[in-house]
C-alpha cells in the first residue's frame, strides 16, 4: 500500500514539478525553494523504488 501511494506520488512529481536535473542547475547557487522541491522529489522516488 505505501509502494503504491510512493508510485502515485512520483507519477505527480514528474507531471507537475520541475526537473532540475535536466535544467542542470547548480545546487550550490539553488534557492531554499528549489532545494526543498529536490529533496522531495528525491525522498518520493527513493520510497518509490524501495
Amino acid at each position: 500500500m505505501k509502494k503504491r501511494l510512493f508510485k502515485i506520488l512520483a507519477k505527480f512529481n514528474k507531471a507537475v514539478l520541475p526537473s532540475y536535473s535536466k535544467k542542470q542547475l547548480d545546487l550550490s547557487k539553488a534557492s531554499k525553494l528549489q532545494l526543498a522541491v529536490f529533496g522531495y522529489r528525491l525522498w518520493v522516488t527513493k520510497n518509490a523504488l524501495d
